[in-house]
């Protein structure tokens, strides 16, 4: 509904008529028709502020094909058998690890030709769920980002209106990537270089304007 009054083709009218039962039985009273329909006009105006402020750049860096991703129980010993996997990952040759730790979980992102060492390396320990043929598509952005609201909703929103779903999100100060399944990966590609032409695009337009 933002989306579609963000650009304008949205009947006030027609939408207060839909919103009119709701709102009744939340305020538990009447309301009229036309009250509604100027509350839409000033959200819709206070939208239009919002979305004028300047965007983030960022640029697709790095695609990383046959991801392993493993989520287990968190557990006292886990941590020491998680550091003796840093030293046997081979960076230079586009080796990925990643270790997401969570209150009572731990995500265990890497390639699939290291599979067989961090399950043997893990064995004993509670796992919760393993899945393979995964990619990982990594995004430099700029330091907008971090002061820009509304980033990582833009971007599941154009993932969740093509279906696809993102495994995890691991984010740092500069990068930014996404674990989606191998079959979604040039989708996602895709919408990724739709959206940041746009944020690019928005970014121009405000320098310009100012």
């Amino acid at each position: 509904m933002q989306e579609a009054i963000n650009h304008q083709i949205v009947s006030y009218n027609k939408l207060a008529k839909v919103l009119k039962p709701e709102i009744e039985e939340e305020l538990g009273k009447k309301v009229k028709h036309s009250a509604i329909v100027m509350a839409l006009r000033r959200s819709s105006e206070k939208m239009e502020k919002t979305n004028s402020k300047p965007t983030f750049r960022y640029s697709i860096e790095t695609i990383k094909t046959d991801i392993f991703y493993l989520v287990l129980e968190e557990s006292p010993n886990v941590y020491n058998k998680l550091c003796t996997l840093y030293p046997i990952i081979d960076y230079k040759k586009g080796g990925l690890l990643n270790v997401v730790q969570g209150n009572y979980e731990i995500a265990v992102v890497t390639n699939n030709k290291y599979k067989d060492k961090v399950l043997d390396l893990l064995s004993d320990e509670n796992i919760l769920e393993t899945i393979d043929d995964l990619v990982s598509i990594s995004l430099t952005y700029s330091k907008d980002f971090l002061f820009t609201p509304g980033i990582l909703y833009d971007v599941s929103r154009f993932l969740a209106w093509e279906n696809i779903n993102a495994v995890d999100v691991i984010l740092t100060k500069t990068e930014f990537s996404l674990i989606v399944d191998k079959k979604d990966l040039m989708r996602c590609y895709k919408i990724l270089g739709r959206f940041a032409e746009n944020a690019n695009n928005a970014k121009d337009k405000f320098k310009d304007a100012n």
